[in-house]
């Protein structure tokens, strides 16, 4: 089905595959203000991962958990409940009960037709659709994302897991769930099962703490806030193989039936109502006629700062796909240079200014209880990069905004720093209502803003923001120690 305003179209400037936001964003970018036009072909719903499956579902899903226990953790609030019904009907208005209208509407009313199927190369800037074959007079972008990724354990994919999908659409609650991996969507994905009810809850992973890429604290004060909620937290960890002997097609995000045995490689086993694999993501590129261009068909697609495919100047890759940084806010950040650059290169304009950073500043949030939110670099990561490293650390249950926030606040932040230029290269902060610290952190980095100026930006009193005034105190009394 097309939602076209032309529907028997069969060339545009600018082919989209992938309709997911960065796919859209590229459109967007490259025809509002060129005078070009462009499609969108999706095999699944416009609006992406991310509005059906991903951050929208989840964050909706977390919400409620963390109003319920910040009213739990201050003194004169009482009764605060999870009603477990009306938080899922919440969640599925928050996706639109998966219709995807609104968003066709929205590409359609600013001029970007949309083409239901699958879309794969088959050639220098032409397309195939389900056998129908589009051209491009200009550009081809590539915005099929990542798929999660189901390990070569042995019983694993005939046990039916559980992915990230399956556990963001949840309808019933499980009683026993084993989660597999310690990343943001494991240790998110736990704190809304357990706030959901979930009664026996274990992650297993591998490596010697949760949220191995963030800074060490990170994963230390979220597995002892899991542990203390009544997660069964396994580090240092794997799962060697998994049973299932009576297995049903009861549907996506449904209990399949029959008990899992999760077998570990310790030798114990962990029995559970449903298993949840949490182990990365894999690019959506094996179908996706890259052969046909000369490109190998499978794997991450590369590109270079103008999010081209390199010897190809009409193909561009954003989003997942190309592997650089596997966040929506950072597809989208791709999308917008990749579809000026398509504009300007239309116009034959000068490319500059239109460029990915060379060191962009990757900014994160995991809504866990506590909340870490992270930018740029960590410390092992700057020594690893060659910067001559400076750090300081702060306790933020000492602010006096923590000590109103929370009656037993928990929570700690950190700032790299670059000797050399006295800049900031990444911050981590960990705690209750820090998500909304990581732009000002991003701001400071992207605007390489000296320590000597830091001190000028004056935090509001008394907030949580108020950390930024402490680290800057703990690190002008490091150096005056030395």
């Amino acid at each position: 089905m097309s939602a076209s305003l032309n529907p028997d179209k069969t060339e545009w400037d600018v082919i989209v595959i992938g309709g997911g936001p960065p796919g859209e964003v590229a459109a967007q970018y490259a025809t509002q203000h060129s005078g070009l036009d462009a499609v969108l072909v999706e095999k699944e719903l416009v609006g992406g991962e991310c509005s059906f499956w991903a951050c929208m579902p989840s964050k909706g899903l977390l919400r409620p958990i963390e109003l319920v226990n910040d009213a739990a953790d201050v003194q004169g609030v009482t009764g605060a409940t999870v009603d477990v019904a009306a938080v899922l009907a919440r969640r599925d208005t928050i996706v639109n009960h998966h219709d995807d209208t609104s968003q066709v509407n929205w590409a359609t009313g600013v001029g970007i037709d949309v083409i239901r199927g699958h879309g794969r190369l088959a050639g220098e800037k032409t397309v195939d659709v389900d056998g129908r074959r589009l051209t491009a007079r200009h550009a081809v972008v590539l915005a099929t994302g990542t798929r999660a990724n189901v390990p070569p354990i042995d019983g694993l994919r005939e046990a039916r897991p559980w992915v990230s999908r399956d556990a963001t659409n949840v309808h019933e609650i499980p009683r026993r769930v084993v989660i597999v991996g310690g990343g943001v969507v494991a240790c998110e994905a736990a704190t809304w099962l357990r706030g959901l009810g979930v009664e026996e809850l274990t992650i297993v992973e591998g490596g010697p703490r949760l949220l191995g890429k963030n800074e060490p604290f990170a994963g230390d004060l979220v597995g002892a806030a899991l542990t203390e909620a009544g997660v069964t937290v396994r580090t240092g960890t794997r799962v060697a193989a998994v049973s299932r002997p009576d297995v049903n097609d009861a549907g996506e995000g449904l209990i399949h039936g029959g008990e899992v045995t999760v077998t570990l490689d310790d030798g114990s086993t962990v029995a559970a109502d449903e298993i949840l694999v949490a182990a990365g993501r894999t690019p959506n590129s094996d179908d996706l006629g890259l052969d046909t261009v000369g490109l190998e068909a499978h794997g991450y697609v590369s590109v270079d700062d103008h999010l081209t495919v390199p010897g190809r100047g009409w193909l561009h890759v954003v989003g997942d796909l190309n592997g650089r940084a596997l966040l929506t806010h950072m597809g989208k950040y791709q999308a917008r240079i990749a579809g000026e650059v398509i504009a300007a290169r239309a116009a034959g304009e000068p490319l500059d200014g239109y460029r990915y950073a060379v060191r962009p500043v990757v900014p994160q949030v995991t809504f866990t209880d506590p909340e870490v939110g992270s930018a740029g670099l960590t410390e092992a990561q700057a020594r690893e990069a060659g910067v001559d490293v400076e750090c300081v650390e702060f306790d933020l249950a000492a602010l006096a905004g923590t000590y109103v926030l929370r009656d037993h606040y928990v929570g700690r932040a950190k700032l790299v720093l670059d000797r050399a230029t006295d800049t900031l290269v990444g911050a981590t902060f960990v705690g209750s209502a820090i998500a909304e610290l990581v732009h000002s952190a991003t701001v400071a980095i992207v605007g390489a803003v000296p320590v000597s100026d830091l001190w000028h930006a004056v935090p509001s009193y008394p907030t949580v923001s108020e950390g930024w005034l402490r680290l800057l105190e703990t690190l002008d009394q490091q150096r005056r120690g030395k």
